[in-house]
């Protein structure tokens, strides 16, 4: 049985505070932007902000924005290093502060995503989902959401979309706030990110189960 507040919450309310909380955090959080913006600048080069195609709401794509946190060194073909190589300590000091997603506020005050649902996936992945999976694409992909704060990197894929699942299946004005508070304190605690992880994730290649 479905949560009536809930349903309420996700169709009227939901998107409004998006769009009154990212603006209040793209104005107070403008110093710190415009200072990562100009180190990211020094030590990684142009340009600062890095753009991917990501699936949203009901699997539409829209461009995602991050600070870069690698760097374009490429081998004598001419071609981009592995991401390993291309990764400087500054890069994963973004990464792991969380740093390289404030622009992703851009995207919440845009409409694209949401401050807090299931986190937006490579394109790549949309094939790999089983049925159950597909529902994270129900609501809007958030910055953070329920699988972030329940284990962010340390986690498995599979526990991650039943996280985000159980998000999707549960939306409520209280657990959104929860969420932000509990976002807000991992970030400055810096857990649940493994070392190994902190460069790039191990890709997502199908639950064997499905």
């Amino acid at each position: 049985m479905k949560n009536s507040k809930g349903s309420t919450y996700k169709r009227f309310l939901k998107r409004p505070l998006d769009i009154i909380l990212s603006s209040i955090a793209i104005i107070v959080l403008s110093p710190v932007f415009l200072i990562v913006a100009l180190l990211v600048k020094v030590k990684l080069g142009g340009p600062v902000i890095f753009k991917q195609e990501r699936p949203g709401l009901n699997e539409e794509i829209f461009t995602m924005y991050k600070f870069r946190t690698m760097t374009d060194e490429r081998d004598n073909n001419g071609n981009l290093l592995p991401n390993h190589l291309r990764h400087t300590r500054f890069g994963r000091i973004l990464r792991s502060t969380s740093l390289d997603e404030l622009p992703e506020l851009l995207n919440v005050f845009k409409g694209d995503m949401s401050l807090i649902g299931p986190r937006p996936l490579l394109i790549d992945y949309l094939p790999l989902y089983n049925e159950y999976q597909k529902h994270r694409h129900d609501v809007r992909p958030g910055l953070s959401g329920l699988a972030q704060v329940m284990g962010r990197n340390a986690i498995t894929w599979e526990e991650k979309f039943n996280y985000d699942i159980e998000y999707v299946e549960n939306i409520s004005f209280a657990l959104d706030c929860q969420l932000i508070i509990r976002t807000i304190t991992k970030v400055f605690k810096r857990e649940d990110v493994n070392n190994s992880e902190s460069v790039t994730m191990e890709r997502f290649r199908g639950t064997v189960n499905k």
